[in-house]
């Protein structure tokens, strides 16, 4: 079991793009967790207060966590979740340009 987590034989392209979208998933998390006022700088906000940064750092790991089980996802074949992810991945980005449009991010709401 644990040897078809090192190497994915026989893995499907749809699967691959799973893995590799978690990988992308699993660094921004990372990146998050290790360095949330220059994630912050990246995307043009404000550093917040400590309990802020601390609550920032907490959706870092669960992003994380998210990235894993991508990849495992995607390195054991699941086709139930890489059918799922092939949905939802064009979907988030249509959200978060409608959420941006419709002026609904936290700093326009001041």
């Amino acid at each position: 079991m644990f040897g078809r987590l090192l190497s994915a034989e026989g893995q499907s392209r749809s699967a691959k793009t799973v893995e590799v979208f978690g990988w992308l998933i699993l660094i921004e998390g990372i990146l998050v967790l290790f360095a949330p006022d220059f994630s912050l700088s990246v995307l043009g906000v404000a550093p917040p207060g400590d309990q802020a940064t601390n609550y920032l750092r907490l959706v870092g790991l669960l992003v994380c966590g998210l990235g894993i089980l991508y990849i495992a996802s995607g390195r054991l074949s699941a086709e139930g979740f890489v059918f799922a992810s092939m949905l939802d991945r064009p979907l988030v980005p249509l959200a978060m340009a409608l959420l941006g449009n419709l002026k609904s991010s936290p700093d326009r709401w001041r």
